[in-house]
């Protein structure tokens, strides 16, 4: 059954220790967890990870946070922050169903929910056709172009992408630059 980030209360359950935390910083991450938590789980996804799994990863993210500020930890860039966390925790899980042989394809739950409100069925038809040569490029880009590609769908400025995959921001324009020629040749076929 998916997260359902609507009810926020019952889906994250701060720690034990947070009844001595400041008001602040629960009611913090509550609204970081609503404001982000779509966007985390998406690109959680996107890196591989089941839709069960990925909801488990997202609480720990926002576990985390809760952490980071109740110990003092920097505010600045927190949605970078928890991409960090979150990218790091989903590899962490593909590490660990790599070696049981397990995992699901990157791209499935970014592509298949797009929808295109066209009126017509052959405007539609069009559309399942591009949808699925992009999918097919996605799947066969390095995983490094995936990722970048990934997290500057959800919003994330070439600068924070470097930082979530600890790259330069010369390799995230690279990658940038090499999956959107890829996907641009595709769409003008």
């Amino acid at each position: 059954m998916p997260l359902s980030f609507s009810s926020r209360a019952a889906s994250l359950e701060i720690p034990l220790g947070a009844v001595q935390a400041p008001a602040a910083i629960r009611d913090e991450v509550l609204m970081l967890f609503d404001a982000c938590a779509p966007s985390v789980h998406r690109y959680v996804r996107s890196c591989g990870v089941a839709p069960d799994v990925a909801d488990d990863i997202v609480q720990e993210t926002f576990v985390a946070l809760f952490q980071h500020l109740h110990k003092g930890g920097g505010r600045e860039n927190l949605r970078g922050w928890l991409m960090r966390v979150s990218h790091n925790l989903a590899l962490k899980h593909r590490r660990t169903e790599g070696r049981r042989g397990r995992w699901q394809r990157p791209w499935s739950p970014l592509v298949e929910n797009v929808r295109d409100p066209a009126a017509g069925p052959d405007a539609a038809c069009v559309a399942r056709q591009d949808q699925h040569r992009l999918r097919a490029v996605l799947q066969v880009l390095p995983e490094r172009d995936r990722q970048c590609v990934a997290l500057r769908a959800e919003g994330l400025r070439y600068r924070d992408i470097a930082s979530t995959l600890g790259i330069s921001l010369g390799a995230v324009a690279k990658s940038m630059a090499r999956a959107m020629a890829r996907l641009a040749a595709v769409l003008e076929r």
